[in-house]
């Protein structure tokens, strides 16, 4: 590219203190039909983006990641005062304590969205890169490359972080992204997009290649479901409930991402300190998040039981526990009984199910009944038992001796994620740059024809 892209002709603003209405925002209350008119407005615009956003190289997405992440830096005050709008508004509203947790931003978090920014403008540009080719015996020169998938929507719930993940991950791989980031993190979403469009257009880049659909609430999110044709891939990221209910509405294509309904399994040959270590971290490092441990399996010959739970329950976790549990921890470990609900929760809070099993086998039975596929993993010091756990286990991440919570997409070195998808098309696990991209077969000859 030798010349740069047309500045977006939209007014910006460097107001630090207010954010000026959306141009599509509606001003009185507008029928289904009229939301479903704007929303394919906007999806218009944003496939147009789409095409821009295809044809910039790397320097020029790279550019753009730098100048959100000085922009996230320069206007953090600005940010966090409407951060600090939707947390106080969560409060009022009754918002259970992990939802709140997702739901805020610090500086320290802001400093974090800044660093997988830069992480991101670092990676390689998965567009143009060559999965596989071969010259066929008649001449023809074949290549299967990756390409942008064009316009990406997420639709989520009171995480903020995610409009800063999802836009930089959509940017990076030649994409354009509509946002639906739900009401409880309205003000902050806002803020977010104003800053993201902002910092697009001062590099040149289109800053329609970023836009929202929050200004039309609920409505605005299911005419985003029905945009076939204008959306090419949707993708939810929150809860069972609202993940179920875009993967049945939708009419445009949908990866999903599923709730963590996460395992460990120690089996008799673990060590206790590795023990203790790997489940307070898996389990109170940050518990609202998707990839922290929920239920845990020890083994009924494994000598760790009692320092864990002791641990664990000095750290503030509520044990919910089965009979051969209760039975094997000493009194002074406060728990209280479990039943099949705790087996199939994600509690996404400082609580843990604990059920004792007899081998290797129970183990893994246990998880194939209860798991949603997301990340399970075993603490051990036998060769033999890890191969089998990995070769038994179906799910998106499975890990030997180590925390749970490295199942993210900037843990695992691709700068962030757009989620932990735990279906199998398309793409599986933390959703990074390649999983936001798709493939072109490229044919090339000198007058071949097919006999």
């Amino acid at each position: 590219m030798t010349e740069a892209l047309t500045h977006n002709t939209a007014a910006t603003s460097a107001d630090n203190t207010a954010v000026p209405a959306s141009p599509e925002a509606p001003s009185v209350a507008v029928s289904a039909a009229d939301v479903e008119a704007a929303v394919h407005a906007i999806a218009d615009r944003s496939k147009h983006a789409a095409r821009r956003m295809a044809r910039a190289n790397r320097a020029w997405k790279d550019r753009g990641l730098r100048a959100i992440a000085a922009s996230l830096q320069e206007r953090k005050a600005f940010i966090l005062a409407a951060n600090a709008k939707d947390v106080a508004a969560g409060k009022a509203n009754g918002t259970s304590a992990a939802m709140l947790d997702r739901l805020t931003l610090t500086e320290a978090r802001i400093a974090g969205l800044v660093d997988a920014l830069e992480n991101l403008a670092n990676l390689p540009d998965p567009v143009g890169n060559v999965v596989r080719g071969q010259t066929l015996p008649n001449g023809l020169r074949l290549r299967q490359v990756n390409v942008p998938m064009g316009v990406v929507a997420a639709i989520y719930e009171a995480r903020p972080n995610v409009t800063v993940d999802i836009a930089g991950l959509a940017l990076k791989s030649g994409n354009a992204v509509i946002l639906r980031g739900g009401t409880a993190a309205a003000e902050t979403n806002e803020a977010l997009v104003h800053v993201l469009r902002d910092a697009l257009d001062s590099v040149g880049l289109p800053s329609d290649a970023v836009q929202t659909v929050d200004q039309y609430g609920r409505e605005g999110a299911n005419a985003l479901m029905r945009a076939r044709g204008r959306v090419d891939v949707l993708i939810p990221r929150g809860g069972r409930e609202l993940i179920q209910s875009v993967v049945t509405n939708a009419a445009v294509p949908v990866i999903e991402t599923g709730e963590g309904n996460v395992h460990i399994f120690i089996d008799e040959s673990a060590g206790e300190e590795m023990a203790v270590d790997i489940l307070l971290n898996a389990k109170t490092q940050r518990p609202s998040v998707c990839n922290t441990v929920e239920t845990l399996l020890v083994h009924s010959r494994s000598p760790v039981l009692p320092a864990v739970a002791a641990a664990l329950r000095a750290a503030g976790v509520r044990l919910h526990v089965d009979e051969r549990v209760r039975a094997a921890l000493p009194a002074s470990v406060e728990s209280e009984p479990a039943s099949d609900v705790d087996w199939g929760t994600e509690y996404m809070d400082l609580d843990l199910a604990v059920a004792m099993v007899d081998s290797l086998d129970d183990a893994v039975k246990h998880i194939r009944t209860w798991s949603t596929g997301h990340t399970e993993a075993i603490l051990t010091n036998n060769l033999a038992n890890a191969e089998r756990f990995i070769a038994e286990i179906d799910s998106a991440a499975v890990i030997v001796n180590a925390s749970t919570r490295f199942t993210d997409g900037g843990e695992l070195g691709l700068g962030a994620e757009v989620g932990i998808s735990t279906q199998k098309l398309h793409a599986r696990g933390p959703m990074g740059l390649t999983e936001l991209t798709t493939t072109k077969w490229i044919v090339q000859g000198e007058g071949q024809v097919r006999g």
